[in-house]
């Protein structure tokens, strides 16, 4: 049904349901004899673990954008490295909870830094920028803050205002981010992985 060594991400706001998707997607390619391994973003290797924590710790407050959009890139690269390369050159399919695509639309526009920056510094950052297809989860702000029934990190502890720039952000990545879809995250469960299963169709020639 599908090619080996896909790259997929499914990225949005906070309280979209990234994560949530992200495991279905994975069972969902798993049960069609694909192998997949997923990853987040920030994070899963020991460096990039050690940056999330740095980023997402709240007494950090004082944390400039063009310093998060540094040690997000960071983080990202050291994960092409240690592990989306090697799995996508052996055939894996690679289902990532978040990408480049939150870089641009927290800190290139929300917090301002510009988005054509931040794809700057990934072009001399990243081997390879943008996957083979994008999901964008896309939920009104105030309903993902009622989501989140948790204790908050610092980028989640950000106002209304900041969010809604992120989400409007996320949105506006159409014609910069090629193989970009974008679904509606307010449906129940089962029907956002409906339309994400259905959006990779298209973009990647499923059947």
């Amino acid at each position: 049904m599908m090619n080996k060594g896909q790259f997929i991400v499914l990225d949005g706001s906070d309280g979209c349901g990234k994560s949530t998707q992200t495991q279905m997607l994975t069972t969902y390619l798993t049960e069609r004899g694909a192998q997949v391994v997923s990853y987040r973003d920030p994070g899963t290797t020991v460096i990039g673990e050690q940056i999330r924590a740095i980023l997402l710790n709240p007494a950090h407050t004082a944390m400039a954008d063009n310093t998060e959009v540094l040690l997000y890139m960071a983080a990202r690269a050291q994960l092409w490295h240690e592990h989306i390369k090697p799995d996508l050159a052996a055939g894996r399919c690679v289902v990532m909870d978040r990408w480049l695509s939150s870089t641009c639309a927290y800190q290139g526009c929300a917090g301002g830094f510009g988005v054509d920056k931040v794809l700057r510094i990934a072009a001399d950052a990243l081997e390879r920028v943008w996957p083979d297809a994008t999901i964008i989860l896309d939920i009104d702000t105030a309903a993902a803050r009622q989501r989140m029934n948790r204790s908050l990190d610092r980028m989640e502890q950000k106002g209304d205002d900041y969010h809604r720039k992120v989400r409007e952000g996320f949105l506006s990545l159409r014609g910069k981010c090629p193989n970009l879809a974008v679904v509606n995250a307010a449906q129940p469960v089962e029907s956002v992985h409906a339309a994400v299963v259905t959006q990779l169709k298209a973009i990647l020639g499923w059947h």
